[in-house]
């Protein structure tokens, strides 16, 4: 079913950055009323199915899906340093005195697997030599235990309390009032 053409750009602007106040702005509402209409206009239904066919429309082009994603954050969550960089130690001759000298020694990019390479953010030369940065593997792990639900955020309390004003009258319960 076709929206009218407020609503439709509504959907358009929403699905730009998920604001409904600012969608609503944008799509020609007035500023006063937009957080109210945004609101409105989100929890019916044939805006929520257009919204939702576009998203689909949208992975299905982009090929973005629930899968690769997982499977991105999965090649950072589990990003090895080790993949990247090993420690040599080297003898260095000082006169008579034998030196130890670790290196950190960097593995050739193209003798990397593709998921190994996915881990990293950026290569740069640097002042010492080249820098090799990995995206941030916590928040990977963090996503991904979020996506299979093993970490629950909101805290869940149960108790039973016992009333000890339960069966009083209403005058009995002014007493205990008054009674301080």
């Amino acid at each position: 079913m076709k929206l009218p053409p407020m609503q439709d750009r509504f959907v358009d602007e929403w699905l730009i950055d998920f604001n409904g106040t600012q969608a609503a702005i944008r799509a020609g509402y007035s500023e006063r009323s937009a957080r109210s209409i945004a609101g409105r206009l989100l929890t019916k239904d044939n805006i929520q199915a257009e919204i939702s066919r576009r998203q689909k429309d949208l992975q299905r082009r982009t090929e973005v899906t629930q899968e690769r994603v997982v499977k991105e954050l999965a090649r950072v969550a589990f990003a090895d340093a080790t993949d990247f960089v090993q420690v040599e130690t080297r003898i260095i001759n000082r006169g008579d005195i034998e030196v130890p000298l670790e290196l950190a020694v960097h593995k050739e990019t193209a003798e990397l697997s593709a998921d190994q390479r996915a881990a990293i953010a950026s290569i740069k030369q640097g002042a010492n030599g080249v820098e090799l940065k990995l995206h941030d593997k916590i928040k990977a792990l963090e996503l991904l235990g979020r996506h299979i639900g093993m970490f629950n955020d909101k805290l869940e309390v149960k108790a039973t309390v016992e009333n000890p004003f339960a069966g009083l009258s209403t005058e009995e319960l002014r007493n205990v009032i008054d009674s301080g």
